[in-house]
């Protein structure tokens, strides 16, 4: 499966009403350590079709970057049913990752 795009206009369909557990990604494309990740998270994407993985452009995508509280990029939180269940900061390894969804 590839990385969505999600905004402010999909993210209750592609989020909320998700049957699979998902990864957002926070990020900005003049975000050094955020371009360092985006290959894992087009690979956890890529290797994990039972996992929804999404991104979210914190520069054009504003309030959902307000409503998750996204004070430093990039930061990624883990859904399942709808709700937050985990979330890191920062360039993290592909390993951790997944453990938030108890990979």
């Amino acid at each position: 499966m590839s990385v969505l795009k999600i905004t402010k206009d999909n993210y209750r369909e592609e989020i909320l009403n998700s049957d699979k557990p998902v990864i957002l990604d926070f990020w900005a494309a003049w975000c050094g350590p955020c371009r360092m990740a985006s290959p894992i998270v087009d690979m956890i994407a890529g290797e994990n079709p039972d996992i929804k993985v999404g991104k979210v452009n914190v520069d054009e995508e504003q309030e959902l970057a307000a409503a998750f509280g996204v004070m430093s990029i990039p930061t990624f939180v883990a859904i399942n049913g709808g709700k937050e269940i985990n979330r890191t900061v920062g360039a993290v390894p592909k390993e951790t990752i997944l453990k938030m969804l108890g990979r």
